[in-house]
């Protein structure tokens, strides 16, 4: 077992932004004891960990709160990732802890289910947050967990066919922390037959599906939050329902930030086929722009691994866990998103969303770089380019939408908890 990290040194990054100097962690707990600014050393050891202030950013440890990891108790999906698997992928990726989605073959959906998956995610070398899915006529669970709910057909079978029965279900969560797969099931019935992925989930399904899941998180007084959005029309929804006091965050994947449907071709399409799809540049644009304005809460991936024979056929779904940290680099060099916002959208947001959740040994759990909060990091190099390839994947799909492509910055080192595990 590695030594566990007694102090860290640098420059540390947070949303307010960035100070020089030097965090000491209890080794027995791998939490923040106190924070020294201004007083730095240059040796590091097993046990102390020394940081170019001039060349690196160490950030509290990112986190991605929307991620398929594909295991529960049937085991039939652990083929396209697993707990470990997909662990080993976040860390690859500078991300110590993730929020696994719940459409599995069988789907936590009450305080057994539950419960047996929460035993399976305890093996994965990063912590996982589990969400407890909806479905028609399911009901609360008796501890406290956060909620997915998937308006309309996606991966699996955990879904609504009309808004009514959506709501019908949803009455019994009042109050309850839920996440929206935004695509309206009747728009997608509709469509289905149109011959590109794209057309078959048009914009409409997700600004219609905006407008219902706005509707139940104020009237059912939801602490809610809208997936991987992916329209400027749907944005626009959100900043308004935010601006007259909606309770309610919104997330956006790399892939709708940096793809768009102009660069689609016959030879590359399977690949990019996810729910939702890939929209035009002037959505692109504007969820960009929706990150350097603050209406946009987290940056989450979507991570949706699948098998390249799968991928071949026409599933849907995305694997960019891997990718994470570097796909940051490219949002501060890049596409001109400030460090504030970045450790806002990758560390802190998902640190707020899941601290609730997590057991005592956690403290105050992710995301801020404080006294009694979880020590761990993600230290980034903003100046040093890395082309991410093939054999760099950790994650079982094998495949990676970002292969081939050179990020302005390269991952450093991720410490989780007082240990040093990249």
């Amino acid at each position: 077992m590695a030594s566990k990290i007694r102090k860290i040194s640098g420059r540390f990054q947070n949303s307010k932004g960035s100070f020089v100097g030097t965090i000491h962690l209890d080794p027995e707990t791998g939490l923040i004891q106190f924070v020294q600014k201004d007083i730095i050393f240059n040796s590091s050891n097993e046990e102390e960990l020394a940081f170019d202030p001039e060349k690196f950013v160490i950030f509290s440890g990112f986190g991605d709160i929307h991620v398929h990891a594909r295991e529960d108790e049937s085991g039939k999906h652990k083929y396209k990732e697993d707990f470990l698997s997909a662990g080993l992928a976040a860390i690859n990726g500078g991300v110590i802890h993730i929020a696994d989605m719940p459409n599995n073959p069988i789907p936590p959906t009450d305080d057994q289910t539950y419960s047996k998956k929460r035993e399976l995610a305890d093996h994965s070398p990063v912590r996982i947050t589990l969400y407890a899915g909806i479905g028609p006529n399911t009901k609360p669970l008796n501890s406290n967990v956060p909620y997915k709910a998937f308006m309309g057909p996606s991966i699996g079978e955990l879904f609504f066919y009309s808004n009514e029965q959506l709501e019908d279900t949803i009455r019994h969560y009042k109050g309850r922390n839920i996440s929206f797969h935004c695509e309206d099931p009747e728009i997608l019935e509709k469509n289905q037959n149109e011959t590109y992925h794209e057309d078959r989930r048009p914009a409409i399904a997700e600004t219609l599906a905006t407008d219902f899941a706005l509707y139940l998180i104020e009237k059912y007084e939801l602490i809610g939050k809208l997936c991987h959005y992916s329209t400027e029309d749907g944005l626009k929804k959100i900043i308004d329902a935010k601006k007259r006091g909606v309770n309610v965050k919104c997330e956006v994947t790399p892939t709708h930030l940096y793809f768009d449907r102009t660069m689609l071709t016959d030879e590359n399409r399977h690949w990019f086929q996810m729910n939702p799809p890939l929209r035009g540049p002037e959505d692109k644009h504007a969820l960009l722009q929706g990150v350097k304005d603050g209406w946009i809460d987290f940056l989450a991936t979507d991570h949706a691994p699948h098998s390249i024979e799968e991928k071949l056929k026409g599933t849907s779904g995305i694997s960019q866990l891997d990718t994470f940290s570097l796909f940051v680099t490219w949002l501060h060099k890049t596409a001109g998103i400030s460090l504030e916002k970045i450790s806002e959208i990758c560390a802190e947001n998902p640190g707020d969303f899941v601290n609730e959740f997590l057991p005592k040994e956690y403290g105050k759990g992710f995301g801020k770089l404080e006294e009694g909060f979880c020590g761990s990091f993600t230290v980034l190099d903003f100046h040093t380019p890395n082309t991410f390839k093939k054999e760099d994947i950790k994650s079982k799909s094998g495949w990676s939408p970002f292969e081939g492509v050179t990020f302005p910055g390269s991952i450093v080192s991720v410490i989780h908890r007082g240990e040093k595990v990249k």
